[in-house]
């Protein structure tokens, strides 16, 4: 293998010995189902502009003067096609997201390498060695890498994990984007805040609603706003849709009027009914952090009919640590664990095994007083109910905790609502 600083900015020859020019980018394209790109053409400068040499015409890339085959008036110079890369102006020094390491570096050089009389892009290197590389010093940098190579983190990443920032549209990805879906939504939100706003907002124009409404919830609502800007509304209608209520209604809080009034109208009735009602409470109080998609049974139930109700319904509920028990009134009587129904017999009645005090939080207590609460009795979930008792809706431990532990640390809790 060899990096691209080798040879870039080295003379050009032709076959006569005349000097074209300078190397100055190299021209790779991806052929078929094979990843990294293959090295199809060389751009060399010259006093009135640039040529484009393809790449058959050069007898040898590493060397001191490069030399090619034939007579540069024999040589029929290489249309550049629009999928084409720049390696130089579109990689060299850009960002790169690294799916494999979950995080955002920059290129420092490239390594290729030489296959069946082809040459490919295999990896690109970020470390600091790449960068005294590309200055001239190899054997200092050679000294480098090979002391990096006890740290963490890779400094050579195969391009196989990399979705690249390039040219001169803020993002434009040049692999499969299938490998931003597959990262948890809490990686995506982490990259997304090593990006400006408008590379942020060309990372979710590649994912799929369910996807993109699962990274929106791992940011703040202002960051939402910004990554959202310039998203078609029926598309943020359809991501509201999917993200928990409460969430969607954090989000619709810091958008201007006229734009949440249109998106709630896009929005299917049920959920958009479900979101006005948050809004309606302060966003600082047990009914403005709530969430309304939670798990009811009736008093008469048995653990069997729980069970199966569990398997045709639960995927829409926020939690199913906790299941809470409800009179036709939705006042409420009980709640049991997943636990407590999983040992419970098929044929015992919830009232049987659930607990009868249930600790509850009113819709205008303070979200301070939520997380006091969650705290002392160590839930994931607390209740919220009216003056009526009725239940509204539960508070999860991470939203309680929102405003009290700071948002790296709340980040790292574990998701056992999920």
């Amino acid at each position: 293998m060899f990096f691209a600083s080798e040879f870039i900015g080295r003379p050009i020859v032709d076959a006569d010995g005349q000097r074209l020019g300078k190397l100055k980018d190299l021209i790779a394209s991806r052929h078929g189902d094979i990843h990294h790109p293959q090295l199809v053409a060389i751009e060399v400068k010259q006093s009135t502009g640039s040529v484009f040499i393809p790449i058959q015409e050069v007898a040898a890339l590493v060397a001191l003067a490069i030399p090619l085959k034939k007579k540069f008036s024999d040589i029929t110079q290489y249309k550049t096609q629009p999928d084409d890369l720049h390696l130089v102006r579109d990689v060299l020094d850009k960002q790169i997201i690294d799916t494999d390491g979950m995080r955002v570096v920059r290129v420092n050089d490239l390594q290729l390498t030489r296959v069946n009389g082809s040459v490919y892009v295999a990896n690109v290197d970020i470390s600091g060695a790449g960068l005294i590389r590309r200055l001239g010093l190899a054997s200092l940098a050679d000294r480098l890498a090979t002391r990096s190579r006890s740290s963490e983190l890779p400094s050579i990443i195969s391009w196989d994990n990399i979705e690249l920032l390039s040219g001169d549209q803020p993002m434009r990805l040049k692999v499969p984007t299938s490998k931003m879906a597959d990262l948890h939504p809490a990686d995506l939100a982490e990259i997304l805040s090593d990006l400006s706003r408008q590379e942020g907002s060309k990372i979710l124009e590649t994912l799929d609603i369910e996807t993109l409404a699962n990274t929106l919830e791992e940011v703040e609502p202002d960051f939402q706003v910004s990554l959202i800007e310039r998203m078609p509304d029926d598309r943020v209608a359809d991501v509201l849709e999917e993200m928990a209520p409460d969430e969607a209604a954090d989000l619709l809080a810091e958008l201007p009027q006229e734009r949440k009034k249109e998106l709630l109208e896009l929005m299917e009735d049920k959920e958009a009914e479900d979101v006005i009602r948050l809004l309606n409470y302060p966003e600082d109080t047990a009914g403005g952090i709530m969430n309304t998609e939670y798990f009811t049974v009736p008093a008469d139930y048995k653990a069997s009919q729980v069970m199966e109700q569990l398997r045709t319904t639960a995927p829409e509920a926020e939690t199913i640590y906790y299941i809470y028990v409800a009179d036709e009134e939705d006042r409420l009587l009980g709640v049991f664990s997943l636990r407590q129904l999983v040992l419970a017999q098929p044929d015992a009645q919830v009232t049987d095994f659930m607990e009868k005090r249930v600790v509850t939080v009113e819709v205008n207590d303070s979200q301070e007083e939520c997380a006091q609460v969650v705290s002392k009795y160590n839930l994931l979930a607390i209740p919220v109910v009216d003056e009526q008792k009725r239940i509204q809706g539960i508070v999860t431990a991470d939203d309680a905790l929102d405003k009290i532990i700071p948002t790296a640390w709340k980040k790292r809790l574990p998701r056992f609502y999920q």
